[in-house]
């Protein structure tokens, strides 16, 4: 009998990978190429070539500035940061943001992994992480699906309250310490949270290249008009009962609303991340397409 995650990706391979084939992976080859660790050669130093890898004795000996070649990097570490804090549990029942966050991980990870390239995964949970570590293959990709069925479930376990919201800085600073060499960065978040997280992006980007794919469900943003309800904050668990037919309740919301998502990509800019939003009813091949779309037109 099929588990979970093989019952998941087969429909996810029927429906999404046949469609995405060859139109994905390629999209993401970062733009740092070119500067791999096996010595191909030397050449005359041209202008416009970079100093540092001049190579000083062949230099000295020739007496005319020789550039270091080397061949050119063609593997690609991935690393997907997917976080399954409370607050993405959100959306209908069978389509919540942690089943887009789902599904979002394993296309990514068959798709780059059919490459050839080494993806790890790495699962946050307020506060608590568990590492995938790169690798490839089929069976890879379940393993990062078995982690996402351990790692948080369906929801928050009965009777549980969370002393804190998604620290988001804390998020990157995970991925941080175990991306040792360069690699592509996907972040697969809502990007409900607390935490300095601006700055900690700011230290990642550099590094990497990063892309954040915010996961979000219009109960993320509207509070439908039902008289007298009981809210519950999915992050702290705190409960309040309010009159979501006050106009001016609603207009505080929306301000709230408005301003955190100026913030939000005001800090993707600074660190100059894209940031693409996939909603909970999307359809995920096209989605991703327009990711992969959008990223090269901001390269070009």
């Amino acid at each position: 009998m099929r588990t979970a995650p093989e019952r998941l990706l087969l429909r996810l391979e029927w429906r999404v990978l046949r469609r995405l084939e060859g139109r994905l992976a390629g999209g993401y080859r970062t733009a740092h190429r070119g500067t791999g660790t096996d010595l191909a050669g030397l050449r005359e130093y041209g202008h416009g070539d970079d100093a540092r890898y001049i190579d000083w004795n062949a230099t000295a000996r020739l007496n005319e500035p020789q550039l270091r070649v080397f061949n050119e990097d063609r593997e690609l570490t991935v690393w997907l940061v997917l976080d399954r804090s409370a607050s993405m549990t959100v959306g209908a029942p069978g389509r919540g943001k942690h089943e887009v966050l789902s599904e979002l991980a394993l296309v990514l990870a068959r798709l780059f992994g059919r490459g050839g390239n080494r993806v790890g995964a790495l699962l946050y949970d307020t506060g608590a992480v568990r590492t995938v570590p790169p690798g490839t293959g089929r069976r890879h990709v379940l393993r990062i699906g078995a982690e996402l069925t351990r790692s948080a479930g369906a929801g928050r376990p009965h009777g549980r309250r969370y002393s804190a919201t998604t620290n988001l800085a804390a998020m990157l600073d995970a991925v941080a310490k175990v991306a040792k060499r360069r690699a592509l960065i996907v972040v697969i978040s809502d990007f409900i949270g607390d935490g300095d997280w601006g700055r900690s992006l700011l230290r990642l980007a550099p590094r990497h290249e990063v892309v954040a794919l915010r996961v979000v469900d219009s109960a993320d943003d509207e509070l439908p008009e039902a008289g007298l309800v009981v809210v519950e904050d999915t992050e702290t668990g705190e409960q309040l009962i309010i009159d979501s037919s006050d106009p001016l309740l609603r207009a505080q919301l929306r301000a709230r609303v408005q301003e955190r998502d100026a913030g939000l990509d005001a800090g993707m800019r600074q660190a100059g991340v894209s940031m693409h939003r996939i909603g909970t009813d999307a359809d995920l091949a096209t989605a991703l397409v327009e990711v992969v779309a959008s990223t090269q037109r901001r390269r070009a």
